[in-house]
């Protein structure tokens, strides 16, 4: 199968790029290509431009991690959120006539009563989780067969992004630098080649509609932080806990969140990983 990435380049990106490319043509597209990878420039916003890519390459399945994800940028730039997670999706939409997987994001849900199944109630509280609320129903109405995958707090250790949470522990800690880390968000952080695996058996099974998957530990993210400096060794005194509140962040952040992954554990026969397991595996391979 010949599958279109958008957005190839970020954390996400390159581990589906590298996990579907052992089974299919990967076709890896990105507003920003980093020197030395190799790939299409396409900047989801331009239409013109990215019908004549889609024609060029004729792709049988686009993945659209393409995204505006910085949650405090979208607060404060609502209209260019709206253009990127809500224009961007629809472009894609009116211009492609096949299939598409689309990734979302637990800030779809208002945080209060985590984790969430997919037949709990939206309630976004940020303009993020707006733009990206939105955008499933855009392509859940343009063609029933598309599929939504909704994701929490995606880590690795990757050099193509600048938002793994793992890499700021981790380097902050190795270079003795204090971090406060919030104590009241809750999650199931989870690692990309474990979305990676899925997304590849959601091909396989030609799952469509909206799907949930995390990873298998809900912890708060400074009990997160603990577990990496542990799984490195590294001093986890230099982590010092700190609340939501007090960041005085321009979003509001869903607290007790996270997301239940019963219905595709069941459909694909598949059991979501630890974080000591992903951060073996991680470690393995450096």
């Amino acid at each position: 199968m010949r599958i279109m990435i958008t957005g190839a380049y970020g954390q996400l990106g390159y581990a589906v790029s590298k996990r579907l490319a052992n089974d299919h043509e990967v076709i890896r597209t990105g507003s920003n290509i980093p020197q030395g990878e190799s790939g299409i420039r396409l900047n989801i916003l331009n239409q013109v431009y990215m019908s004549e890519v889609i024609r060029s390459t004729t792709p049988d399945l686009i993945i659209n991690l393409a995204a505006m994800t910085n949650v405090d940028a979208c607060e404060q730039n609502p209209n260019i959120a709206r253009e990127v997670n809500i224009a961007g999706v629809q472009h894609l939409c009116d211009t492609f006539s096949g299939k598409i997987i689309h990734l979302s994001t637990d800030y779809v849900f208002d945080g209060k009563d985590g984790p969430y199944s997919e037949n709990d109630e939206v309630c976004p509280i940020s303009i993020y989780g707006e733009t990206k609320l939105a955008s499933e129903r855009i392509l859940i109405d343009n063609d029933p067969n598309n599929l939504i995958i909704r994701g929490n707090v995606l880590y690795d250790d990757s050099p193509f992004t600048q938002a793994s949470f793992l890499n700021w522990v981790v380097n902050s800690l190795s270079n003795k630098k204090e971090i406060s880390i919030v104590d009241d968000q809750y999650s199931n952080p989870t690692w990309t080649s474990s979305m990676s695996d899925i997304i590849s058996l959601c091909i396989d099974n030609s799952v469509n509609g909206i799907m949930h998957w995390g990873d298998a530990d809900h912890l708060s993210r400074l009990d997160f932080a603990y577990k990496i400096a542990k799984k490195y060794e590294l001093s986890s005194a230099l982590i010092k806990p700190i609340s939501t509140a007090s960041l005085s962040q321009n979003a509001s952040r869903p607290l007790i969140s996270g997301l239940k992954s019963d219905k595709l554990i069941e459909l694909l026969n598949v059991v979501p990983p630890t974080i000591n397991e992903c951060l073996d595996a991680i470690l393995g391979e450096r």
